[in-house]
């Protein structure tokens, strides 16, 4: 392992202090099966080690280790990045695993939650769900909200509650000098913003404190399942839901994405009240009629059918994938005109594989509420994003092409303020204009802020904020 290597495992072997199953290394032959467990297979990446702690303590000793023998550091929480940043992005960084991390109590007074940074949204719902509460998150259960709540945390309660790092109340955080603090709006306020949104840039949250709403008690589902041979026949299926989302009196309690696939379309959507309330809001005069309406009988209910949507795009399972994105600003939406070129010019493609989506899932809302400079997370102008994604056993050169194309042509007949895109959406090729496309005008002020509290960039991966000196 070399000098640099066997003094950062002896510094960890002390930190371990016996413990099994605390460190594991490359040399290990289960390690990338076992420890480094890569989301995006076509994105290679073996860190120097990976660390399992079970307290903010083992964190902060980490972090020293780390800073002693100038390794960088990430946190994982869930391990979804779609390049593998909470392993480091690149070789050779200390990966922190916050699995251990599972601390959760609800506060009867405040009906704030603290929760460990470990946690997976799923398991975060049933514990809220214990007692009728419930904060604005998405909707695969196995993301972990230590990355989801500090990049944005989008879903379809977005538009009803907000982000999800917009209920992030306060944060225990470790820092880059290996000390434990407290981050929120009246103690160390410049580190909480920055957190909110470039949250892997500034240090390792170990949990957090939530603000909760009253749990839904009745909630509407909506899908409508096309398929045709072409895209260019569902063309029209498709301006009629981009209308519907660009009202700016949409009822801020409907959340929906529409879902392109081979050989079909779905239509989704989630109204957070009362099927009478759904109707009077005119919304389903707007969709297509008469498919599979439904009123769940719970609020974990509508959770699970929303997985099961999203499950459809991009499986929790590893594989090696693809993903290009964009933010819509109201003025930004593709014309209809353009909506018919763009599924004609699908139809046409070789696009290298059968496993491809492109969904288009409606923002806006409670989070547009929020000033664009209130938090890092900056898309708060933005009422639509398109992700596109692609599987491939190998992942061959044409499939990303395609959607290289694909993203050059929505960027074409989309209106020519149409730029930046969801930190979230993690995207390699943006390369040196990452920074701008994720964090817009609020790149400077992030900047700045790294230069205090992280200036030798110990929380690095290959589209972090970086010290503006740099």
């Amino acid at each position: 392992m070399g000098n640099s290597n066997s003094a950062l495992s002896q510094c960890l072997g002390g930190v371990a202090n016996g413990r099994s199953g605390f460190v594991s290394y490359p040399e290990n032959p289960l390690y990338q099966i076992s420890w480094v467990k890569r989301y995006n297979l076509d994105v290679h990446v073996t860190p120097a080690a990976v660390v399992r702690p079970d307290t903010s303590q083992d964190i902060a000793d980490i972090i020293k280790c780390a800073t002693a023998n100038k390794v960088k550091v990430q946190a994982k929480s869930g391990g979804h990045s779609y390049a593998n940043f909470g392993l480091g992005g690149d070789d050779g960084a200390v990966a922190i695993d916050l699995v251990n991390l599972q601390e959760y109590r609800m506060d009867p007074t405040t009906w704030y939650a603290t929760v460990g940074a470990g946690f997976r949204l799923g398991e975060v719902d049933k514990r809220l769900h214990e007692t009728g509460r419930a904060f604005s998150h998405g909707v695969c259960p196995d993301v972990g909200i230590g990355g989801h709540a500090t990049i944005g945390g989008l879903g379809p309660m977005s538009r009803m509650w907000g982000s999800c790092l917009d209920h992030i109340v306060e944060v225990e955080v470790v820092t880059a000098d290996g000390k434990i603090q407290r981050a929120s709006e009246t103690e160390n306020s410049d580190l909480f913003w920055a957190l909110r949104g470039a949250g892997g840039s500034f240090g390792v949250i170990t949990k957090f404190v939530m603000r909760t709403h009253p749990e839904p008690a009745n909630v509407v589902q909506y899908s409508y399942t096309a398929k045709f041979g072409k895209q260019a026949d569902m063309a029209a299926f498709f301006s009629s839901w981009q209308d519907l989302i660009a009202n700016p009196n949409l009822d801020p309690r409907f959340g929906t994405l529409y879902m392109m696939m081979p050989l079909g379309a779905i239509i989704n959507g989630v109204f957070y009240g009362t099927q009478e309330e759904f109707e009077a809001t005119g919304i389903p005069a707007s969709l297509p009629n008469g498919k599979d309406q439904l009123e769940a009988s719970d609020w974990l209910g509508s959770i699970a059918h929303g997985a099961e949507t999203e499950a459809l795009a991009l499986s929790n399972i590893a594989s090696p994938f693809y993903s290009k994105s964009l933010g819509f600003k109201r003025s930004d939406l593709i014309p209809p005109a353009g909506i018919k070129q763009l599924f004609e010019w699908i139809d046409q493609q070789d696009k290298g594989t059968l496993l491809w989506a492109l969904v288009f899932d409606a923002q806006g809302g409670a989070t547009s509420a929020v000033a664009p400079n209130a938090t890092a997370y900056n898309h708060r102008d933005k009422i639509m994003f398109y992700e596109s994604f692609a599987v491939g056993f190998p992942l061959q050169g044409k499939t990303k092409q395609f959607l290289t194309n694909l993203h050059n042509k929505i960027l074409q007949l989309a209106g020519p303020g149409a730029y930046g895109t969801y930190a979230g959406y993690v995207d390699l090729a943006l390369g040196t204009d990452a920074q701008n496309q994720y964090w817009g005008a609020n790149l400077p002020q992030l900047q700045n802020i790294k230069v205090k509290w992280d200036p030798t960039d110990v929380f690095h991966n290959l589209q972090s904020v970086q010290p503006i000196a740099s």
